[in-house]
């Protein structure tokens, strides 16, 4: 018996990976987060398979379910939103598993501040402007950001920032960066990325609150900004440089006169 973890991506049933839905597929029991986790993807279970919505589950009792599973002899599903290495609280049940004896896989899964680069038709790292990527968040109602994890500090290294379930936070996050990036700072805010009802706002930080609580966005929203949201005049990689040679596409010989 083992728990697979799966990242069922970011919302379209179509961005889970192969390997993820054929675990769903094979699995006696289903875990999942109903509230972020597609009704379709978890639809693929076999037939008489014992599906779960988590949602309103403490960890105490979702590690139950693992063990009556465990019991049995039942492989287990356990289905999380986007990847479940980012924010996806694998790690207390994990613990859990590790000190009952039960065996434990990861299936990583497509993340959302991937789906809303694509959703945007963004590069998140372009030469010369960004080549880093931060994904962080805020603290509200969950556990506080550890000493050192400062928003101001990370815009002013010029990353892209992907702030998660901050929405709610949304005039800190720009108390924070408005010092640094100036009220014509580019932003994005995407709402539900990938599902049907996704819904993408463009805009500046002096700007993007208003566009915000008009759309009466509250949730489920991933917030990205940084110079490389706007920029146009950045030089092209040197992957493809004529003159950048490497491993698979040596340096040419100058022909002989």
């Amino acid at each position: 018996m083992t728990v697979h973890f799966i990242g069922a991506g970011p919302g379209a049933p179509d961005l889970i990976t192969v390997r993820g839905l054929a675990l769903i597929r094979r699995c006696p029991v289903v875990l999942y987060a109903g509230s972020l986790v597609p009704a379709a993807v978890v639809a693929e279970a076999p037939a008489g398979a014992r599906v779960v919505d988590t949602a309103a589950l403490t960890l105490a009792e979702v590690i139950a379910a693992m063990q009556e599973a465990d019991a049995a002899g039942q492989d287990v599903a356990r289905v999380h939103s986007g990847d479940p290495s980012l924010y996806g609280a694998i790690a207390e049940q994990i613990r859990q598993l590790e000190r009952l004896g039960i065996p434990w896989t990861i299936t990583p899964g497509v993340p959302a501040y991937a789906a809303a680069a694509a959703e945007l038709g963004l590069e998140l790292t372009l030469p010369g402007i960004a080549q880093t990527v931060v994904l962080t968040r805020t603290a509200v109602r969950a556990s506080p950001m550890p000493p050192g994890e400062d928003l101001a500090a990370y815009a002013r290294s010029g990353a892209t920032l992907a702030i998660h379930l901050s929405i709610n936070n949304l005039a800190q996050v720009l108390r924070s960066l408005l010092p640094v990036y100036g009220v014509d700072g580019p932003i994005a805010v995407v709402h539900r990325a990938s599902w049907p009802d996704q819904r993408i706002l463009r805009g500046t930080l002096g700007t993007i609150r208003q566009q915000v609580k008009a759309a009466g966005i509250t949730r489920t929203a991933l917030i990205l900004t940084g110079p490389a949201l706007a920029a146009l005049d950045f030089a092209d990689s040197r992957l493809y440089a004529a003159d950048h040679s490497h491993v698979l596409r040596p340096a040419r010989r100058s022909a002989r006169t």
